[in-house]
């Protein structure tokens, strides 16, 4: 059997990895009380039936908070009898998920139906403060402030659902330090110092994934040497964070806007680590925003 535990913000998509993992066939329960999960889980476990071998659970969004830390100890206790599973967590930005809420014009679940009791800003504070130690309890956290639908689809879809089991899950992702680091980082790499494309007139308007910014980084001796030093130390430790039963792992490398010299080192560490790791993702957020804002509004997943 295995099971992935679905729980987030509400507004950060939830329902659309839940309606993902359905979709190639997992077993999908939705709004489930984290009081109940464990009387669920067992009751399903103990099932032989083959529908139940992939199982996927959302969470209630308004759980209590006495009920959280019981959810993390049946995950640990159904790692030690061997039984696979995972907790992802979605979140988003306040912004992002104020704009979904009034694009859909539905009411938060911790907004009391009497008006003015608490703000839609106040519901969404709240929920983050509630649900914080789940988060960091989390074994993968999304950010889908930047996501369409069919990006955190294909998100599900190659890093939950297709992940191999007894390999963890790599990602590298490329993004701009003008907008804050990755929450769902784990490894953080600055590439600031590096010669900038964007001073190039000719190159400003390219990508990282653009011939021409190619051309011109691997030109670049520092860069290089850059690139083998944090590929070499990626190499060394992998073996070691896959021993400890880590199951995903996110690396994200950072310019300054996260158009060129980020994006450009992403797409190469991928190439490298591709063959050792043959589900390795790639996700740069930068181009995302820039994308996002030419559709002109946030994503909703």
């Amino acid at each position: 059997m295995e099971l992935v535990v679905v729980s987030g913000l509400s507004g950060s998509g939830k329902s659309v990895a839940l309606a993902m993992l359905e979709d190639l066939e997992w077993y999908t329960l939705d709004n489930v009380p984290a009081r109940l999960l464990s009387l669920v889980v067992g009751e399903l476990v103990e099932s032989d039936d083959p529908k139940f071998q992939r199982l996927a659970i959302g969470l209630d969004s308004r759980p209590r908070p006495e009920d959280l830390p019981v959810t993390r100890r049946l995950l640990d206790d159904l790692r030690a009898r061997g039984i696979p599973r995972q907790l992802v967590f979605l979140h988003a930005s306040e912004a992002a998920l104020v704009q979904r809420y009034l694009d859909t014009r539905r009411r938060h679940p911790h907004t009391p139906a009497k008006s003015g009791d608490r703000t839609l800003a106040d519901a969404i504070s709240y929920e983050q403060d509630l649900l914080g130690p789940l988060a960091e309890s989390a074994d993968l956290v999304l950010d889908t402030s930047t996501m369409s639908v069919h990006e955190l689809r294909d998100i599900i879809r190659d890093r939950v659902a297709g992940q191999p089991r007894n390999q963890v899950s790599l990602q590298f992702e490329s993004f701009g330090f003008r907008q804050g680091i990755p929450k769902d980082a784990d490894f953080v790499f600055d590439a600031r110092f590096l010669p900038n494309p964007y001073w190039e007139p000719e190159l400003r308007i390219l990508t990282g994934c653009d011939p021409a910014v190619i051309d011109f980084l691997s030109s670049h001796t520092e860069v290089n040497a850059y690139l083998e030093d944090v590929g070499r130390f990626l190499e060394s430790w992998l073996g070691r964070i896959e021993a400890a039963n880590r199951s995903y792992l996110t690396v994200a490398i950072g310019c300054t806007g996260g158009r060129h010299r980020s994006v450009y080192l992403t797409e190469r560490l991928v190439a490298r680590f591709r063959d050792a790791f043959p589900g390795v993702t790639v996700r740069h957020t930068g181009l995302e925003r820039m994308a996002a804002a030419e559709r002109g509004a946030p994503p909703n997943p």
